[in-house]
């Protein structure tokens, strides 16, 4: 762990305002004397690192900024050169003074948070010097807010479990778009509307888009298929085109080489498993054999009809590209097969329905079998002839 490189690390960004207690903490978390701590204002200028193995989660690094409400020229230069940091952190630590409460100064660092979609944790500090009824009125002021002393070691405890409990959850299940296209880009989500799709509504994967395009500032066009050429013709700063996997084809045709393209399944590949692996595994559909058994694994459970995709469309596609009698099997939800030895090719959905872990543990439970796996937007993206387009934007 300690020969980890920064880069490899996940960045905990510890933001306050000047004399808030930030360099105490991280010397109390690390248990060494590594920020400068004094009465003065300001004592911390530039951003000060440490890395450290957070146990049980993995390697971290600390970043102490400067206060974000200094003053003057050079004051703010510091300010900006904290906030800087954001863009390079993975979670952030808010350090709050007990004796000096800012819910305005609080709410304006949120706003920061949100624009970079940083995860944050409210830390309120110098509980040592705070009463009984000033703790009990900011707890139930910031319920959601640690209350703690740096002088305290089963606070910096309880702070340590709070934090690792946090980068956990979040390193579960990480970003759709976050780190493939920068704040502000422009999306277009191609969504078909059909038998397939449920009236009134859009489905989890596109929903799930829409969501992650918001947290990361990423602005989305929503239109059909049938719309999509009009909408090319307004819009000329798109960064990247999403379809449905099942209208590949003619979204390609209308694309053409006008912008970067892919779809929402081989985005839930990017995310839950391993788009490297799906893509490899494609290459099973021109080893396939009359009499072969192909399993199409769904993660839900629906009703089908005459244009589902993993029953109807994926097994009718492979016939016609293959020209063999290959045999289909499903499963759906948590079921998965115990043998898996009998199976030529795995076809996964997106998996929009699994956590990465479920995910993950499928793919090594695959590999050790000696399977070959995929998903359906790599398999529709290589039965349409688009699958090295449809994922250069990951290159």
């Amino acid at each position: 762990m300690l020969n980890t490189p920064n880069a490899n690390r996940t960045h905990i960004g510890i933001f306050g305002k000047m004399n808030s207690g930030k360099s105490s903490l991280l010397n109390a978390i690390t248990n060494q004397n590594i920020s400068i701590v004094s009465n003065f204002k300001g004592t911390t200028t530039d951003s000060v690192l440490k890395s450290m193995e957070l146990i049980p989660y993995g390697p971290v690094l600390f970043i102490d900024t400067a206060g974000l409400n200094d003053s003057g020229e050079v004051g703010n230069l510091r300010v900006k050169k904290a906030l800087d940091e954001l863009k390079r952190v993975n979670f952030a630590l808010f350090i709050m003074d007990g004796k000096d409460i800012d819910d305005s100064f609080y709410k304006e660092q949120l706003l920061n948070y949100k624009k970079y979609n940083i995860p944050h944790l409210l830390i309120i500090n110098k509980k040592d010097l705070l009463s009984e009824e000033e703790i009990k009125y900011l707890a139930n002021k910031y319920p959601e807010a640690l209350i703690v002393s740096s002088n305290n070691s089963e606070d910096i405890l309880n702070l340590k479990e709070h934090l690792i409990n946090k980068l956990t959850i979040e390193e579960s299940e990480p970003s759709l778009l976050g780190g493939l296209l920068p704040y502000n880009s422009l999306i277009v989500l191609v969504v078909p509307i059909d038998s397939e799709a449920p009236k009134g509504r859009l489905i989890l994967p596109q929903v799930q888009i829409l969501r992650d395009a918001l947290d990361n500032g990423i602005q989305s066009i929503v239109v059909r298929d049938t719309e999509l050429e009009e909408v090319l013709n307004k819009f000329k700063n798109i960064d990247l085109i999403i379809t449905d996997s099942q209208a590949f084809k003619k979204v390609n045709e209308i694309v053409a080489d006008r912008y970067p393209l892919t779809s929402f399944s081989i985005l839930f590949a990017r995310q839950k498993g391993d788009l490297k692996t799906f893509i490899e595994g494609i290459k099973a559909i021109n080893n396939l054999k009359d009499g072969d058994y192909i399993l199409i694994s769904e993660s839900c459970s629906h009703n089908t009809s005459h244009e589902d995709i993993g029953r109807v469309k994926i097994p009718n596609l492979l016939k016609k590209y293959t020209l063999k009698q290959i045999n289909f099997e499903y499963s759906m939800g948590k079921d998965f097969p115990d043998d898996l030895n009998k199976y030529a090719l795995i076809i996964h959905c997106g998996s929009c329905m699994l956590n990465k872990k479920i995910m993950m543990n499928r793919i090594a439970e695959v590999k050790k079998n000696n399977v070959p796996i995929t998903n359906y937007g790599v398999t529709l993206a290589y039965l349409t002839g688009i699958l090295e387009k449809s994922t250069k934007i990951f290159n």
